[in-house]
């Protein structure tokens, strides 16, 4: 949006509220007064017709004629006479009703409809009568007056037409919503035309700064119209110019070198990322001082392997071999790298990869098990390319652990790798060999366990002392989400381990024959339940801890 229409858009409104405020003013002033002289000439009519209506029947009264019904019509035909010399238009109207709703007398012809009678009973009623009141008789809108005569039970009423005081305040009104609206177009229009006028000058800097962007020539000015803020201003952008064109020279120079020195550092990069992390590489042109030394930090270690790789090697042509390896390869670490992973080395068939170095994040933990559940998800899709190919699928089996490992460059002078490295390494290395052992695509520890917890659905499958070790670490298998039917079958499996580590065997083989009845082909629940019923029958020693060796990788 322009200046020229904000100045605008600023400036009418406040004009239109003026001239509205004045105008309704005039409007309050004139309908105010009108209603005063209305008031009182209507209020003075009133009176002078009570005055009589009370004068004769007073008269009537001390005459003691007031019970002979002649007498009585005789007064009030006098009253209704006296009311029509008060008459002084052919608009004007005085009309008297008595409590049933009958007209007693009218000053002109006049129809009173059910609905008018109750429109005069309503007025008396609310107390509105002795003031001024607007009422609409038939198809006219009137003001009046109005009084109740106790003799006769009467509901006198004075009116006037509303239109005989308040048309000409009418006409004014529409003379001056047509004045006003003349006025605000005539205002936004000389407005607009000299608020254009005079930011004429901007304009030009506006356009001298575009064609200076277009052409890059720094050579264009400005000329300096006025003397005053405008065109100071271009005074200044003049000078801004001239200080740019003297800096170009200067930057061009420099440009130079900055080019050659990024066509290195892009040449080193394209060499180096089909080798090294993208966020090594940019650790190190960032801190390359940092690259040298070795660095503690808990992180996530994950490996994943494909299972019976061997077989499906030498049931396939090598070419074929390869592409559908790379394919697959491809596929694991564009979630590897989209969850913030690292890959850092392929050993044949498997993939090692770490979450939290070199950048540390506080849901490292969480995104190396997502990972792993979306690699076999994806595993899935390949597959369905594999069977449409008529070639083997893949079955993958995902380790991941999480704690205090050693990274940073390793190796030596000629040939180095950002790698980790630490017992928890191992340990992550066997967590994907026991995916065999207990025919579950992701295993992972308890450390991991912890920092997915009430986030997935988590299954604890055993308390193991993985080859090599003594002390025991419990490992868990994890999903997604669960059908109705295998969260049933994870809640009685986590219920029945809760009684197995308590010794209470006999009931947590229940649990776990319950599993097989819903799914014969846990195994998990075999295995489980075979070991309960062995238990039973010979239970563990007193210092039986639940822990299982494991005497292969």
């Amino acid at each position: 949006m322009s200046i020229r229409i904000k100045v605008v858009l600023v400036i009418i409104p406040i004009l239109v509220l003026s001239l509205l405020m004045a105008g309704l003013s005039s409007y309050f002033f004139a309908t105010s007064g009108i209603t005063r002289i209305a008031r009182e000439f209507l209020g003075f009519k009133a009176e002078e017709l009570e005055k009589y209506m009370l004068t004769q029947w007073q008269v009537l009264v001390e005459s003691g004629l007031s019970d002979r019904p002649e007498m009585r019509s005789a007064t009030q035909e006098g009253m209704a006479s006296f009311a029509a010399t008060l008459i002084r238009s052919t608009t004007e109207l005085i009309l008297a009703v008595d409590g049933e709703g009958a007209l007693a007398f009218s000053t002109s012809p006049v129809e009173l409809a059910p609905e008018d009678w109750g429109k005069i009973r309503e007025v008396f009623e609310a107390g509105r009568a002795e003031g001024f009141f607007t009422l609409r008789l038939g198809d006219t809108e009137r003001v009046g007056r109005g009084f109740f005569f106790e003799p006769f039970s009467w509901y006198v009423v004075l009116t006037e037409a509303r239109t005989t005081f308040y048309q000409d305040v009418e006409k004014i009104t529409t003379q001056t919503i047509y004045i006003v609206a003349g006025s605000i177009l005539f205002a936004s229009l000389l407005v607009f035309f000299f608020v254009g006028y005079l930011l004429r000058p901007l304009s030009r800097v506006v356009s001298t700064m575009q064609g200076i962007i277009a052409s890059t020539d720094l050579s264009q000015r400005v000329p300096v119209e006025y003397h005053d803020e405008i065109g100071e201003l271009s005074h200044t952008f003049n000078l801004m110019v001239e200080g740019l064109d003297r800096a170009y020279t200067s930057i061009k120079n420099y440009a130079m070198d900055a080019v050659v020195a990024r066509r290195n550092e892009m040449k080193i990069r394209n060499i180096f990322q089909k080798y090294v992390p993208q966020d090594i590489i940019d650790q190190f042109f960032e801190h390359p001082e940092s690259m040298l030394v070795g660095d503690n930090r808990v992180l996530a270690v994950l490996f994943s392997d494909i299972r019976s790789f061997t077989t499906i090697s030498e049931g396939m042509p090598p070419d074929e071999l390869v592409e559908a390896l790379n394919r697959y390869f491809a596929l694991m670490v564009d979630i590897i790298t989209a969850r913030n992973g690292i890959v850092d080395k392929y050993i044949g068939d498997a993939i090692m990869a770490f979450f939290g170095a070199p950048v540390k994040r506080p849901d490292d933990g969480y995104n190396a098990v997502l990972a792993a559940i979306e690699m076999t998800e994806k595993v899935k899709e390949f597959n369905q390319r594999q069977v449409e190919e008529g070639k083997p699928e893949f079955r993958i089996g995902v380790g991941i652990n999480y704690g205090l490992v050693t990274v940073g460059n390793i190796g030596c002078e000629k040939k180095m790798d950002y790698t980790v490295i630490g017992d928890m390494v191992n340990l992550a290395s066997r967590l994907e060999g026991l995916t065999k052992y207990y025919h579950q695509e992701i295993v992972i520890s308890e450390s991991l366990f912890r920092k997915v917890e009430g986030k997935l659905p988590v299954r604890l499958l055993d308390t193991v002392a993985v080859k090599g070790k003594h002390r025991g670490v419990r490992i868990y298998t994890v999903k997604r989400e669960l059908s109705p039917r295998q969260g049933e079958i994870w809640k009685l499996h986590n219920e029945g381990m809760e009684l197995y580590y308590t010794r209470r065997f006999d009931e947590a083989a229940v649990l776990f024959q319950r599993i097989l009845e819903l799914d014969p082909q846990d195994y998990p629940a075999q295995m489980l339940s075979k070991r309960c019923r062995l238990y039973v029958v010979e239970p563990p020693p007193p210092d039986w801890d639940g822990v299982e060796k494991m005497l292969v990788k």
